[in-house]
């Protein structure tokens, strides 16, 4: 080999060297805590999601909520954020607003109140107004949202697949509903806090977080069967793992509260208007059905493929599920997760109407991000996750935030 074929060998390529850069460049960052690497990933995945509304709202038509070409505050100031705004604006109505036939119209019961209060508050102390104060609300419970669902993944997982499994869950499809105008954020953390506290036999720290959640958002009643489940199981392996009478005494009082709070704001709803089934009414005025437990679901099914197979789509759906949460991947979360999982799809079966927002209905299960990210360490899955997950954004912005089916008479809320 000659010399200059020789110092060719030796010298490294453009790719070596841009990756060698990038590793001095990033190495103070793999050395900074763990709070500033989730916030910086999530900070980038709501950018990418500013990115996609921002595009969707450039080809947006008119609608009931703006002109064409929206900016990004009125773009994301629809559907459920219009009823949080009416919240904020002047509060509950004192009677449900009901049709000749007796059938509740789309009120503000439907929508818990803890959000639209926050929101009040910044209003009051900085002069925004809701569409602003709404969507930074939701921005900064989302922040807090990742930092507490990575404190829950460290209970499972190493630091890297932990925050593997926050950016699943922070580019989930239906993540950019994060930083809109919902109270989509606002649970998951305080779902993620009573869950971790849960696992930490922390009971009597989990019981703010309970009542917290149950006002943020309808997960009150999967939450309590968690919950009396975890303690039941205590309770049979006590033997083997000791159950102290304080903890007992707090567990108990987190058993009460649960139940009490999963149910509260049907009570609420029922003292304020005297009608006992207020809340009920206002939640199925949207369907124009009475609430009959699980059986929209099989309604669904006979619409998609007929009377003959119809019945059988919700069966087959629940036995994929039954195997899906009994895979390795899953049972690396534990019991509680696992138990979580199947409460809430069990408590969104039997209460739900499945339609678009059914999506949206799904973030509460996030614990199945690590699952994800639990299949395989590979980098080049993960980054193919994250990129259709990034995909799938788009789809779900665009498919459901333009209305593009408005002027059908058809409106597919997200």
């Amino acid at each position: 080999m000659s010399e200059l074929d020789s110092g060719s060998a030796a010298k490294p390529s453009i790719n070596e060297e841009i990756y060698a850069a990038l590793r001095r460049w990033l190495a103070p960052l793999q050395r900074a805590p763990w709070w500033l690497h989730v916030g910086l990933l999530y900070a980038a995945t709501r950018l990418f999601s500013f990115a996609v509304f921002l595009g969707a709202a450039w080809h947006a038509e008119e609608s009931p909520w703006g002109g064409r070409q929206p900016d990004y505050l009125t773009f994301i100031n629809r559907w459920d954020a219009g009823w949080y705004e009416r919240v904020f604006d002047a509060g509950y109505p004192t009677t449900i607003p009901r049709h000749d036939n007796g059938v509740a119209y789309p009120n503000q019961w439907a929508f818990f109140p803890l959000f639209p209060v926050l929101a009040r508050g910044l209003s009051a102390v900085t002069g925004l107004e809701w569409a602003a104060s709404g969507a930074i609300v939701a921005t900064v419970a989302g922040l807090a949202a990742a930092l507490m669902v990575y404190v829950l993944f460290r209970n499972f997982a190493a630091p890297g697949t932990a925050l593997w499994g926050v950016v699943f869950f922070a580019s989930f499809p239906v993540s950019p509903v994060l930083q809109v105008p919902y109270a989509e954020s606002l649970g998951i953390f305080f779902l993620a806090a009573a869950l971790h506290l849960l696992l930490k036999r922390n009971y009597s720290a989990a019981v703010p977080m309970v009542i917290l959640l149950c006002l943020s958002r309808p997960t009150g009643v999967p939450l309590v069967a968690v919950v009396g489940l975890h303690l039941v199981l205590r309770w049979w392996h006590r033997k083997r793992d000791p159950f102290p009478a304080a903890e007992m005494v707090w567990g108990a009082v987190l058993l009460v509260v649960s139940a009490v709070m999963a149910f509260a704001w049907m009570l609420i709803a029922w003292w304020v208007t005297g009608e006992r089934t207020a809340y009920t009414d206002t939640e199925t005025a949207w369907r124009g059905t009475e609430l009959v437990l699980f059986k929209p679901w099989f309604d669904a099914g006979v619409d998609l493929v007929g009377p003959l197979w119809g019945p059988l789509l919700p069966l087959i759906f629940v036995a994929l599920v039954l195997l899906y949460l009994n895979s390795k991947a899953v049972r690396r979360l534990g019991v509680e997760m696992q138990m979580w999982c199947g409460m809430y799809l069990l408590y969104l079966m039997a209460v739900l109407h499945p339609q678009s927002s059914t999506f949206r209905m799904l973030l509460p299960l996030f614990p199945l991000a690590l699952a994800a990210a639990f299949i395989s360490t590979s980098r080049a899955y993960r980054v193919s996750v994250l990129v259709m997950f990034n995909v799938l954004q788009i789809v779900w912005v665009v498919w459901l935030w333009q209305l593009t089916a408005i002027s059908t008479g058809q409106a597919w809320p997200p």
